[in-house]
């Protein structure tokens, strides 16, 4: 039995009248939003800075923007949601990559899952580009077990690239991945990397220390105490300085930066542990690896928070008027995207040092309420929903539809940064960890805990249905 069902019902006037239209064209069924509670798991600190953050760590990940509503009355009732599921269909394909798709068919359904149409620019940052990252790797890996190459030459690359996303497609993703992910063909090429062949690639590093690396990465420890991508970095500096002996490649590096060439490295040597992992356990080492990476940053925009720090600057106790303008400014926040419960304490200090500047020292999250999840997009009922730092994945179930589970549903307070924060952050210090959660005053109550939500995507589309509508 269920933890918490909830069935709700809107009867405000205008939208009232829509969604009463809206119920009766789907033939008068009466279908039920779900909101289930199912059992916390504690995240411990599996991803966490390596190095204090420096001055551009802020800056935001290259991803398409996401508008998402926030419904300015969160007391108001809303109709029963439809489960969204994915539109299948045959794929087009160009006939021009020679590669059994099939093979490889479960990482495609799942990356379509991660990245399905409702939901790929909302997930984007966390989910659905790590996972469509990764896809490629595994890609590129598979394509080159029959050949000496680790990469595809320019034309069959975007030959490929296309089928790949004309599967995803077809499958229920969106198909503006590559513009959600600013990810490209060339991407599959190697690029700058002077080495692409595997011969070459087995004389020049020591596969075998690579390999012990990253065929198991261990969660819990990997961003703070890397194994795995100091492995891959060396091996990327290995076949990137060979080039400078290579007479037929001289004038690469005079071209390209060093940083590209080391980035385009990188995924060749990604692309030999996909031909010698197994596409599950890759898909894992480097959706971990993307965990970390991510994890390290904010990805929201921050206007300036000038209304904020004007009415905000000189108070020492609550003020209607200094939670007010802090309230409208996180509600634009609200509307971005879904974080990490890392990225929201990131974010969280990252917004409280643009006030410090302006002259807000006062703790006002404290004075205010506000709680890391308010960092994050909003859900069912004004519910924030911070998603774990671990890699997630959106789920797909025949009955439910797409769903995906948030983490940290307590109300945890926002820390408040130090003036030195900016600069000495890190999540990895022993004395940095995520706020413990507050006991439940009904965890003993069937079993429940009310650390982990897992939300249905039909909740989500009635938001941004019921905002353009009302």
């Amino acid at each position: 039995m269920d933890c918490l069902q909830i069935i709700t019902r809107h009867k405000g006037s205008l939208c009232g009248q829509f969604f009463l239209f809206t119920i009766w064209l789907s033939s008068f069924q009466d279908v039920v939003g779900l909101l289930t509670l199912v059992e916390y798991s504690h995240v411990s600190s599996t991803t966490e800075l390596a190095k204090p953050p420096n001055t551009d760590l802020f800056e935001p990940i290259e991803i398409s923007p996401a508008v998402f509503p926030h419904l300015p009355s969160p007391t108001e009732s809303f109709p029963p949601m439809y489960p969204s599921f994915p539109a299948t269909y045959e794929p087009v394909l160009t006939g021009k990559c020679p590669v059994n798709f099939s093979a490889i068919s479960s990482i495609l359904n799942k990356t379509a899952s991660d990245c399905s149409l409702p939901l790929a620019s909302l997930v984007g940052n966390v989910i659905c580009c790590p996972q469509f990252s990764s896809l490629l790797h595994i890609f590129q890996g598979y394509y080159s077990t029959n050949s000496d190459k680790l990469v595809l030459q320019d034309g069959m690359a975007n030959d490929c690239f296309s089928d790949i996303i004309s599967i995803l497609a077809s499958r229920g993703a969106n198909s503006t991945i590559p513009t959600i992910c600013s990810v490209k063909s060339s991407n599959l090429t190697g690029g700058s990397c002077p080495i692409k062949d595997v011969s070459t690639f087995e004389k020049t590093v020591n596969t075998s220390k690579l390999l012990e690396a990253c065929s198991t990465v261990d969660p819990l420890k990997e961003c703070c105490r890397p194994v795995c991508r100091p492995a891959i970095m060396d091996a990327a500096v290995q076949i990137s300085v060979r080039h400078s002996v290579m007479s037929d490649n001289k004038n690469i590096l005079g071209e390209t930066s060093h940083v590209d060439v080391l980035n385009d490295c990188k995924g060749v040597v990604s692309s030999w542990l996909s031909r010698k992992l197994s596409s599950d356990a890759a898909n894992t080492t480097f959706r971990i690896l993307s965990a970390c990476k991510v994890n390290k940053v904010c990805p929201l925009n921050f206007s300036q928070p000038t209304d904020v720090i004007k009415a905000c600057r000189n108070i020492a106790a609550p003020s209607p008027s200094c939670c007010s303008s802090l309230n409208t400014y996180i509600a634009g926040i609200q509307k971005q995207m879904l974080i990490t419960n890392r990225q929201a304490i990131m974010c969280a200090t990252m917004f409280g040092s643009m006030l410090q500047k302006g002259g807000v020292m006062t703790n006002i999250y404290e004075l205010c309420d506000v709680d890391l999840k308010d960092f994050s997009l909003q859900a069912y009922g004004q519910q924030g929903c911070l998603l774990r730092s671990l890699p997630a994945d959106v789920d797909f179930d025949n009955s439910t539809g797409f769903s995906f589970t948030c983490d940290l549903s307590d109300n945890i307070a926002a820390p408040w940064p130090s003036s030195t924060s900016i600069s000495s952050l890190s999540l990895c210090a022993p004395e940095m960890s995520l706020p413990a959660l507050p006991t439940s005053q009904t965890s003993g109550n069937s079993g429940c805990d009310g650390g982990r939500l897992k939300f249905l995507v039909s909740i989500f589309l009635f938001f941004v249905l019921s905002t353009l509508l009302c």
